[in-house]
């Protein structure tokens, strides 16, 4: 299993992880600033926020689930 840790600061950050190979992503910092700033329910809302831009990002690729996100999805230069 291969998890991708560091620099994830949006749910396109984990699509791009998991079209590059990873089996997860783990998210940090962007959970520590919500419960800063808000506890519980800043939390909910950055999970949230991730949650939709990564969808967002399968739905402009043309990714129908998370098994069909793979590197042909993104460019790399």
């Amino acid at each position: 299993m291969i998890l991708a840790d560091g620099g994830i600061r949006s749910g396109v950050d984990a699509f791009k992880m998991i079209a590059l190979g990873a089996d997860g992503v783990l998210v940090g910092r962007p959970v520590v600033i919500g419960a800063f700033g808000g506890f519980e329910e800043g939390v909910t809302m950055v999970l949230d926020k991730m949650k939709q831009e990564l969808y967002q990002a399968m739905i402009l690729t043309g990714a129908k689930d998370l098994e069909s996100i793979n590197n042909e999805k993104v460019i790399i230069s």
